[in-house]
C-alpha cells in the first residue's frame, strides 16, 4: 500500500514534467443543487493523466535498468505516457500494444519514439507479450497500473484536488485497471477520509464493480470488455496492488451504459477544454445520470481523465 510520502514524493518529481490541471465548473441543469468540477486531465502533454504514473515509475528505476530499455503494454494513453517520459528520460520504449487500439493513439504513441509491438485484443495477450520480450532483452516493464510507483503518480491528481478545493465532499474517477482510482482514493482518504470517493465505469467492463461486490478480483471475458466504447476501460481485470488500494479507500463503484457515455461526451464536447474520449467522459456521465446511487453531496469532482478522441467521433459529437 503506498504511503501518503509516497505521493509527495511523485509530487515533487512530477513539477516539472506534469500540468497541475486547473478545475473547471460544469454547469448543469437547471434545479440540480450539486455542484460540479472537472478536472481536465486531457490538457496534460500527452492528452490524459497516464504521463503522470509512468514518468515517476520510469524515473524511479536504477540506472542500470534504464540503460536496458522500457516495456509496456497499454491500449494507448498509458503506451503514450511511458513513450514520453522514456523519451524525456532518454531511455528506449517499447509498446506492446491492441490492434484495436485507436489509430490516433497508434500513431501519437509512435511519434514519441516508441517501438510499437502489436498483438490481440485481449489483456492478458498484451501483458504475456510484453513480459516474453523483457525476459528476452532485458527491458524493465512499466506496468499500466498494477504498480505502486504507478498508482503514486496518478494519485498526484487527488493531491491536487485537495489543494485547489479543499471543501470538496466527492470525488468521481473512472475505473479501468484501477491504477487511477487507486491513487486518487490513496491520496484523498490519507489526506481527508470523510471526502467520497466514486469510481465510474462502462457496463461491459463492469469487473471493478464486480471485484468490489464479491471481495475478489473478478475478470471478464476480452469480447465483452472490447465491445465498450471507452477503449481505455478494456482491462479485463483490476490488478491485485490495486483492488488492495480500492477496498481501502473507495467509498463505492457505479457503472454506465453505452449511451450514457456518448451523452456525456456531448456534453463536454462543447467546452474545447473539456472535451473527453471515451474514456474520460465516464465519470461526467456517471455524476449525471446515476445521481441516485451518489451520495448527496453538495460539492464534487469528476475527473476527465484524457482528450485522445477521433476526429470523426468529435465531428459527428458536435453535429448532432
Amino acid at each position: 500500500m503506498i504511503t501518503l510520502a509516497d505521493l509527495q514524493t511523485a509530487q515533487l518529481r512530477l513539477q516539472s514534467v506534469t500540468i497541475h490541471t486547473q478545475l473547471i465548473e460544469f454547469s448543469l441543469c437547471d434545479g440540480d443543487p450539486r455542484r460540479l468540477l472537472l478536472k481536465p486531465e486531457n490538457k496534460q502533454p500527452i492528452g490524459a493523466f497516464k504521463l503522470r504514473g509512468a514518468y515517476n515509475k520510469i524515473a524511479s528505476l536504477p540506472e542500470e535498468e534504464r540503460k536496458r530499455g522500457v516495456i509496456s503494454y497499454s491500449s494507448g494513453n498509458h503506451a503514450q505516457g511511458v513513450a514520453f517520459a522514456a523519451r524525456a528520460l532518454n531511455v528506449k520504449s517499447v509498446i506492446v500494444m491492441p490492434n484495436n487500439a485507436p489509430q490516433i493513439k497508434r500513431d501519437a504513441t509512435a511519434k514519441l519514439g516508441a517501438e510499437i509491438v502489436l498483438v490481440g485484443p485481449g489483456s492478458d495477450e498484451r501483458q504475456n507479450k510484453a513480459e516474453a520480450l523483457a525476459a528476452q532483452h532485458g527491458y524493465a516493464i512499466v506496468p499500466p497500473y498494477n504498480d505502486e510507483k504507478i498508482i503514486a503518480g496518478q494519485g498526484t491528481i487527488g493531491l491536487e484536488i485537495l489543494q485547489d478545493l479543499p471543501d470538496v465532499a466527492a470525488v468521481l474517477a473512472p475505473v479501468g485497471g484501477g491504477g487511477l482510482i487507486s491513487g486518487v482514493a490513496a491520496a484523498i482518504k490519507l489526506t481527508n477520509a470523510k471526502v467520497k470517493v466514486i469510481g465510474v465505469e462502462p457496463e461491459l467492463a463492469a469487473d471493478a464493480q464486480a471485484s468490489l461486490r464479491q471481495g475478489k478480483v473478478v475478470q471478464f471475458p476480452a469480447e465483452q470488455v472490447s465491445r465498450t466504447l471507452a477503449d481505455g476501460l478494456r482491462t479485463q481485470s483490476i490488478g491485485p496492488i490495486n483492488f488492495d488500494h480500492i477496498r481501502a479507500y473507495v467509498d463505492d463503484i457505479i457503472t454506465v451504459t453505452e449511451d450514457e457515455i456518448r451523452q456525456a461526451m456531448k456534453y463536454l464536447a462543447a467546452n474545447p477544454d473539456t472535451v473527453a474520449e471515451p474514456s474520460g467522459a465516464v465519470a461526467t456521465a456517471g455524476f449525471i445520470f446515476h445521481a441516485k446511487e451518489l451520495p448527496e453531496t453538495k460539492l464534487n469532482v469528476a475527473i476527465i481523465s484524457g482528450g485522445n478522441i477521433e476526429p470523426q467521433m468529435l465531428a459527428s459529437l458536435r453535429q448532432k
